[in-house]
């Protein structure tokens, strides 16, 4: 079995947003046993869909399209699918209908004939109900495939895979895809391969090992079992290579997926009862808002002071304007008083503070591009990291940040 994404939508091809939908799509499909053959991002064009859809759908194969759906003339998907599948008209769902009814009643707007002819679908299709919006999803049976149309709004079509992946299941005698994955911290994807190698090569040959870096999150390590029978023995030599492969990493795992490091770090201060500050020049509140994007870090996150002028580092973190002078604001000198600054305005038990260059420009053959130095002060003294990374300013904030969420988690660990 395998399967294909089609993300219908202009507005994906000239860029103005990133397809978020195939990817979450793709990880529902191949936890559930199907292999994602082929990811598409297409036009909002008759013939283009209809050519797509002629050279895909085979026999025993699953299509899964997003987008297109909305009420307005430019969405067609709907209209075309039925065509392709041979509907000679469109009938009204009335379950659909109510649900439109009650979502436009919730939200206080006036209901229209393009809100109602949103109930209407293909005779040829089965309706999946949307009750988060108004573009209800589309089950066709087609020459032995299976089309699924779902909306392109991610919560929208979020909502209705938790109906499609069951009938999936209940269509087709699926063997699931086994992964487990491990998140490392602190290595590079080579220098990671280069330690795992003998292990690596002594891997059953059942089970396939991926390195699948992000600049935020680290290296992930993926283990995954395929078309086999998930059987006792199988699992337990899956658990048997992550024990190891958890003595060999050491402290650079730092927990398995959906783990990251905000959320380990969160872990680890909750369960001191400890508080944090941060203090952050080149990363601009990037530390900050990692920690602060979970629920309940209000519990352990005192707050932040962005310090991107020296004015600030002088006048709120008591950083020494000698000190700024002799050393420049990119220095371990600097980022120690940052940090302890940060500490003590706000009565934190830990501060991390982080100070650099993220470009594209202010380097110096000294202090180049991607220089970035990080303190974290708590109640064994200060510590300090200096980081030279690389990409652009986007990268370097974003890996600054982790690098420095990491830092915490050390120390916290130590």
């Amino acid at each position: 079995m395998d399967a294909v994404i089609i993300s219908i939508g202009d507005e994906i091809l000239i860029g103005q947003i990133v397809d978020t939908n195939s990817a979450y799509i793709a990880e529902q499909l191949n936890r559930m046993g199907l292999r994602v053959h082929e990811i598409l991002s297409i036009s909002d064009d008759k013939n283009h869909i209809i050519n797509t859809l002629n050279t895909i759908v085979k026999e025993g194969r699953v299509v899964v399209i997003t987008g297109g759906l909305g009420p307005t003339n430019d969405d067609i998907t709907k209209k075309v699918l039925g065509e392709y599948t041979g509907a000679t008209k469109m009938i009204t769902n009335e379950e659909q209908l109510v649900a439109i009814t009650e979502i436009i009643a919730r939200r206080k707007m006036r209901m229209n004939d393009l809100n109602r002819l949103q109930a209407d679908v293909p005779e040829t299709c089965k309706v999946l109900v949307n009750r988060k919006g108004t573009a209800p999803g589309m089950w066709f049976d087609y020459k032995g495939a299976v089309l699924i149309s779902l909306p392109g709004v991610p919560y929208e079509m979020q909502y209705l895979m938790e109906q499609v992946v069951p009938k999936l299941q209940e269509r087709f005698h699926l063997t699931p895809i086994y992964h487990r994955s491990l998140m490392t911290f602190g290595f590079p994807e080579a220098i990671l391969a280069e330690k795992l190698a003998s292990w690596e090569s002594a891997l059953p040959c059942y089970i396939n090992l991926a390195y699948l870096p992000n600049p935020i999150t680290g290296v992930k390590l993926r283990l995954s079992v395929y078309d086999r029978q998930l059987s006792t023995d199988v699992k337990q030599e899956v658990e048997h290579q992550v024990a190891i492969l958890k003595q060999l990493l050491g402290n650079a795992l730092y927990g398995e997926e959906p783990d990251n490091l905000q959320t380990v770090a969160g872990r680890l201060l909750q369960a001191k009862g400890a508080t944090l500050a941060t203090a952050e020049s080149c990363t601009g509140g990037k530390i900050a808002s990692l920690i602060t994007s979970l629920p309940g870090s209000s519990a352990y996150f005192k707050g932040s002071v962005v310090a991107y002028d020296n004015n600030v580092k002088v006048n709120v973190l008591g950083v020494s304007a000698d000190t700024l002078t002799l050393n420049g604001a990119v220095s371990q000198e600097v980022v120690i008083q940052m940090a302890e600054g940060a500490r003590r305005l706000m009565q934190s038990d830990y501060a991390v503070a982080a100070s650099g260059i993220a470009g594209p420009d202010g380097g110096t053959p000294e202090k180049p591009v991607g220089m970035v130095w990080m303190a974290i002060a708590g109640p064994n003294g200060t510590k300090t990291k200096l980081l030279n990374t690389t990409g652009d300013r986007r990268r370097i904030i974003e890996h600054s940040a982790a690098n420095a969420i990491n830092l915490l988690r050390l120390e916290l660990l130590s």
